[in-house]
């Protein structure tokens, strides 16, 4: 093969692979800051991925919020008004915090089901709620609905073949 040829030759697969190279670390870092939104049924479930930085969102169940009395520390449960998920935060917590409200909340959910939140989000006004959270009540509630209907539904059909038997 002629010198001239050769170079380009490596100067092409050189940069062939370096742009790969800029590509992997390009994808690897946007994998690492995706961050999924999980309900607390998903949760409770299993979809959510143990140890992953996440946001989980819900309504703060009333009587729920225990504080610290020496430290910054909060524990609370946030629930789709299907599945209950225990938070722990510790910080302060915005001023909007209520508990009978919608959060956003980003940590990370341990093996023990208990989410570790490390940033808590409060809506900003009366009548806001984060999309998230009004999509994964909506959905937990007819989740329920469809539930609570099979269920009288298939004790009816189970009747009626016992009947004919």
């Amino acid at each position: 093969m002629h010198p001239k040829r050769r170079n380009k030759l490596l100067l092409i697969l050189g940069l062939l692979l370096g742009v790969g190279v800029i590509v992997g670390l390009v994808l690897y870092a946007l994998s690492q800051n995706i961050n999924l939104f999980f309900s607390p049924s998903d949760m409770v479930q299993g979809k959510a991925p143990a140890h992953q930085r996440i946001r989980a969102g819900g309504m703060v169940r009333e009587g729920s919020l225990v504080r610290a009395p020496d430290s910054l520390k909060v524990r609370f449960i946030i629930t789709d008004f299907v599945e209950d998920v225990e938070v722990d935060y510790t910080g302060i917590l915005p001023d909007l915090f209520r508990e009978g409200q919608g959060i956003v909340a980003q940590g990370k959910l341990n093996d023990d089901g208990v989410f570790l939140a490390d940033e808590v989000l409060a809506k900003h006004d009366e009548n806001y709620m984060p999309p998230e959270v009004i999509q994964a009540l909506n959905e937990a509630q007819s989740a329920s609905l469809v539930t609570t209907k099979a269920q009288p539904q298939s004790a009816t059909t189970q009747a009626i073949k016992e009947d004919s038997e």
